[in-house]
Order: C-alpha cells, then structure tokens, then sequence
C-alpha cells in the first residue's frame, strides 16, 4: 500500500513533502526551544555559558550522533553526500563564517532564526531575512557570484580531505557526539530553564538527521536522481523566493519544502502557546545594523556553504572540515563582533 501511494507522485513531490515534514518538525521544535546559534555565542563568550548554550549542544550534539549512526549502518552513504564527494572551499569557509557570523550578531539572529521568528510576528526578522535571501540570491547566481567564487577557490580541499572521518579512529565521530551530550546535560543542570525546552532542542537536532535518512532512503527506491541533503537556509530561501517571483507554480523540491515547512511549524507552534506578536522596528531597535547584518550573512553563508544551520549543523553532522571550519569561525567572529558592538561597557567611577 505504502509503495502505490508513493508510486502515485513524482520524485519531485515526495521530495517536497519529505521537506515539509522535515520543515514542520524544525520550524515548530526551534520555536518553541529558543534555538540560537547568537544567543548561544553571546552566552559563552560573556561567560555566563547556560541554557541557551546547552539548547546548542543538545541540538549539535543530537544531530551529529543521529547522522553518523545512519552512515555507520550504512543508511547513509557517504559517497553520496555533497558535502564530503566534491572539493570544498576552506577560503569560502574561514571569510563567509566569518562574515556569517559578525551579520548574525547585527541582525540580531542568524538565517534559521530569523525565519522562525518570522512566522511569530516579527517583522523585523522578516524584513531582514528578506536581504539576507535576496543577498544570498545575487551571490549564487547574481552579480555578486564570480567574487564569491574567486574569494573560493583561493583554499581547496579534496574529498578525501574534506572528510573528516577519514583523521579519525573508528566510531570518533559517535564517541565525540556522546561527550557533547554529556557536556550539555551539565550546562543544563546549572540553569533553571524547563527540561522541556532541552527536549525541543534534542528533536531540533534529530529533524536534522532525518532530513539525511529520509532523502537517503528516497534516493535509494526512486527511479530519478534524488539530491541527498537535509535542514538549510542561505540557499533554500533564494531558491524559494525567486520560484515565488519567476514562477506561476512553486517548484517541487526539498528545499521548497524546508522553508515553508519551519515557517508553518513555527507559526503553529506560537499560535498553540499564545507567543505569536506583532514586533517592530523602533529607534531603540535601529535599522541600519539589521540591513548590514544580512547583507554580511547572505553573501558569507553562501561563501561559507549554509548558514549555522546549514553549514554548522547539517554539514557538521556528517563530519565535513569545511563545516566545522565555518562553523569555529562564525563562533570567534561573533564573540569579537559582540565584544565590541554589544557587550556592556564597565563604568569607571
């Protein structure tokens, strides 16, 4: 029965609703935990590592054990994976992480964030994630494209390098993921936030991990060529503005998926608690530090290859040194950004 319902659509909309599914579960699971690569970076890097750290690590820490455990049953076949079967950019990720992260601090959200907070009423997300799109877009395909390409190609790294997995002793990566966990109870147990919260981030991170085996698995029975992938943003959102924009009809694709996937799963979660409001720009709030956050966001996530999400998590969890390599410099460039733009400044009596 589930092979005729399957047989009834293309590849192209079982992709789409894979994404959905996936989206659904991220976009409601990241409302409702707070999810937040910033708010986590200013936590740490202010000393007062807590719950907003330790909802990182769960998330982090749940997608890279989840993921690995498909490849170690060989669910998930590394040689099929973008990110570790093609040269990667080691340049791209040390200048786009880090532009990633100094806009995030800015913008006051990274990509993923700013689109759940989107869905709760901010407006204020949903004009900045508008220009990060629109950026992300221009350096795609657009204008801003052979710099990024350029700025690429000055660093590379071969596939077999790429992998991480490769460096290290059998089940590393499992073994590593378990200390993670570990490290993130304890952070957890020094804060007062609701074990709820920590149980939504668990499942953030294991939307992340089946978006890999669901894709895995549809790859594996489908007749077409089926892209295995998971929970991203940077590249996504371009693609789902600018199907909205050119196109009568919304292409069928997991990505399409993935975005308006987290925006329902957002939405609905804030309608069911009550936390959905309308939010603003206001002269305390600013504008101009939002518009140069997501312009340095989508030009850097591009570069970077995804966002915190889709680079720092989804390409983390499959054990690629360019995610990792994004990732460590999208955490240094917050810390300094919010040393110097943020932190609060200790008076002198």
């Amino acid at each position: 029965m589930f092979g005729a319902w399957l047989e009834a659509y293309s590849a192209g909309e079982v992709s789409l609703i894979i994404g959905l599914i996936t989206g659904l579960l991220f976009g409601a699971c990241a409302q409702q935990s707070q999810f937040c690569l910033r708010s986590a970076c200013i936590e740490f890097w202010r000393g007062q590592s807590g719950s907003k750290f330790a909802i990182w690590l769960f998330t982090f820490a749940t997608a890279l054990f989840c993921t690995q455990w498909l490849v170690s049953i060989e669910w998930l076949p590394r040689a099929d994976i973008r990110q570790l079967a093609t040269t990667g950019s080691l340049s791209g990720a040390i200048i786009g992480g880090s532009m990633f992260g100094i806009g995030m601090i800015l913008a006051r959200g990274c990509a993923s964030r700013l689109l759940v907070l989107s869905a709760t009423g901010n407006l204020r997300a949903l004009l900045t994630g508008l220009v990060v799109t629109v950026i992300s877009q221009a350096s795609l395909r657009g204008a801003l494209s052979p710099s990024r390409m350029e700025i690429s190609s000055w660093w590379l790294v071969a596939p077999f390098d790429r992998d991480l997995t490769n460096h290290l002793p059998a089940h590393g990566a499992l073994i590593f993921a378990v200390i993670l966990f570990g490290v993130a109870i304890w952070f957890a147990q020094r804060s007062d936030t609701s074990v709820k919260r920590y149980i939504f981030a668990i499942l953030v991170g294991l939307s992340v991990a089946m978006g890999w085996g669901i894709t895995a698995w549809h790859a594996g029975w489908s007749f077409e060529l089926v892209p295995i992938k998971s929970v991203s943003f940077t590249g996504p959102s371009a693609d789902t503005l600018m199907g909205l924009i050119n196109s009568p009809m919304i292409p069928l694709e997991f990505d399409i998926g993935i975005v308006l996937g987290v925006f329902v799963g957002s939405f609905c979660a804030a309608q069911a608690t009550g936390q959905f409001s309308i939010a603003t720009f206001t002269h305390e709030t600013g504008l101009s530090r939002y518009l140069i956050g997501a312009c340095l966001m989508g030009y850097g996530g591009m570069m970077a290859g995804g966002c915190a999400v889709g680079a720092g998590i989804t390409g983390g969890a499959v054990m690629a040194v360019t995610a990792w390599v994004a990732l460590l410099f999208m955490w240094l460039a917050a810390g300094i950004t919010d040393y110097f733009v943020d932190r609060p400044k200790p008076t002198t009596s």
